[in-house]
Parts: structure tokens; sequence; C-alpha cells
């Protein structure tokens, strides 16, 4: 796959961030001609993502979130986001449906969530490094 374009931004895990990150992604994937439900898919999957970093990798102090994302000339969209928060210590129970580590009004559906609305979704996290989520998707426009 060839590389046409990309992006890269990184920003503070404050809730407010979400929204932002959210819409920044879906501005720059725009550039694929996408549909309205992917280009939905594509929020879906950020706001999961950056929340999780949110609510679970920092808890309660802010830290730095990482997104790249990268257009390739086949339509496929590559979505990484990253954070140095406090990882995941079993990464297969955490992406089962209703696990969640905070109890609490916690659903326990973001990694479902996400691989249901990407067509990859790889996962790497090491306890007390951090956690990387990256996220495939291929959009049947053409790059406007």
């Amino acid at each position: 796959m060839r590389k046409i374009n990309q992006l890269k931004m990184i920003f503070d895990s404050r809730s407010i961030n979400e929204s932002f990150s959210r819409m920044a992604v879906a501005s720059f994937c725009s550039q694929l001609d996408m549909t309205v439900d992917e280009l939905g898919d594509i929020k879906t999957v950020v706001s999961e993502a950056v929340t999780n970093c949110i609510v679970h990798a920092y808890r309660n102090e802010i830290g730095n979130i990482y997104i790249t994302c990268t257009v390739f000339e086949n339509g496929v969209i590559r979505i990484t986001i990253r954070d140095k928060g406090c990882g995941i210590e079993n990464v297969k129970q955490a992406m089962e449906p209703l696990y969640t580590s905070l109890g609490g009004d916690r659903s326990g559906l973001g990694f479902s969530v996400m691989e249901s609305f990407s067509d990859k979704l790889k996962v790497r996290s090491k306890v007390g490094v951090g956690t990387t989520v990256t996220i495939e998707k291929k959009i049947m426009g053409k790059v406007k």
C-alpha cells in the first residue's frame, strides 16, 4: 500500500478533546469520497479509542494522546491511537464484550464497537508503558 497523505496530532487526555479528535480525523478522512455511514464508522472508532485513553489509560491524570491517520492509494485508512498510560494487563480479556476494569456505569463495549465498525483492529499494550490501538477501514470511494 502506498501512502498518499498523513495526519499526526497530539493532545491532552481531557474529555473535551474527544469530540475534537473525532471531528479532526473525520475532516482529514473526508479527502476520500466516503458515504455517510463510512464517515460515521470513522467517528465512532476514534471516539471509542480516545475515550478509552481518557477514562482508562490516564484515569485521574492528564497525559498525551497521539493519533496518526494515514490514507493509502487503495482507499484504506489506518488510524493509530496511542497513549503512554497505565497499559492493559490482559488485552484478550479487555476485548471481551461487557468487560470493564472500572465497573460502575461503564458498558465494557468499547473494543467490540471498534471492531464492528472497522475492517481490522489491533491492540498492543504493556503495563506501565501504554496502549496502541490500530484500526483499518477500506473506503469504497475514491481519493478527491
